[in-house]
């Protein structure tokens, strides 16, 4: 009992972490300033439509949850840091979209079973920290004949590469804490669903990203507004040489990465998976 309990007690304290994480900066502002576009590519490609009962996991500030309501969808966005609603809501009502907004961590679902006719993510799910645990829920509450749809980004593509360029600088991970851009390895989320869904697609594709002037303009604007960042630069905030190490590994990923040709402005693309499935039963 004493092992469960302290299990459990480990468990509360990871998602109060996380929770934390996505709380600080300012992560509405990014999906908005730079990625609008994703939610509706994810919704499109999952068929939502009127009278559909749509769970978003991992919904942050309403990037997919948005325009699925703005089908006739009865559309819940669920995110473990409701922090993220205030900024999802006058969006919302701006754009005349009616959806219910609940907390909820994607590894521990507050939904029965077979609930939702279309169940997705869109860069949400890929960062609860059990990847089995959260599949198996994706896979609980979408009902037999429905849609599973994920939107993730790629080990192998720019945001992937970040997190691998930032990863000596952060905290070891929990135990049993997978990296968050092997959602965006197609063998990954097919052995992670297994039987439980048919009639895969799965295709690469890139979001083309040109907010940023510099190289040191995205560092920065990372730095500032995106949690998992603005965590890895806490973690080495006492030794100012790792600090300037990172600063280097993050400009220096943009500028390899810059298709703008001395255009004047830093041209990026980032490349994600967009994967769809039915549920079997």
């Amino acid at each position: 009992m004493t092992t469960r309990n302290g299990a459990v007690e480990a468990d509360r304290a990871l998602k109060a972490k996380h929770r934390a994480m996505w709380a600080q900066g300012d992560y509405p502002s990014l999906a908005a300033e730079v990625i609008p576009e994703l939610g509706a590519v994810l919704v499109e490609a999952c068929g939502v439509r009127s009278g559909q009962r749509v769970l978003d996991v991992g919904a942050g500030s309403g990037n997919a949850a948005i325009p699925a309501a703005l089908t006739g969808a009865d559309v819940i966005a669920s995110d473990l840091a409701p922090e993220l609603f205030e900024a999802g809501r006058p969006v919302a009502e701006k754009a005349g979209a009616h959806l219910t907004w609940q907390e909820a961590d994607a590894e521990a679902l507050p939904f029965g079973d077979a609930e939702f006719d279309t169940v997705l993510s869109c860069v949400g799910v890929m960062f609860a920290p059990h990847h089995q645990r959260a599949a198996d829920e994706l896979a609980r509450v979408c009902r037999p004949g429905g849609t599973i749809g994920l939107l993730n980004w790629t080990p192998q593509g720019f945001i992937g590469r970040m997190f691998t360029t930032m990863k000596p600088y952060a905290p070891p991970p929990p135990p049993g804490a997978l990296p968050p851009p092997l959602w965006g390895d197609e063998d990954h989320v097919r052995a992670l669903l297994g039987d439980r869904v048919t009639d895969v697609r799965a295709e690469r594709r890139t979001v083309r990203v040109e907010r940023f002037g510099t190289p040191d303009a995205f560092r920065d604007y990372f730095k500032e507004r995106y949690g998992p960042t603005i965590s890895v630069y806490k973690n080495i905030a006492g030794d100012p040489e790792r600090v300037a190490a990172l600063d280097r590994g993050l400009a220096d990923l943009a500028r390899d990465s810059d298709l703008g040709a001395g255009g004047g402005r830093t041209v990026l693309e980032w490349e994600y998976l967009l994967f769809t499935a039915r549920r079997t039963g």
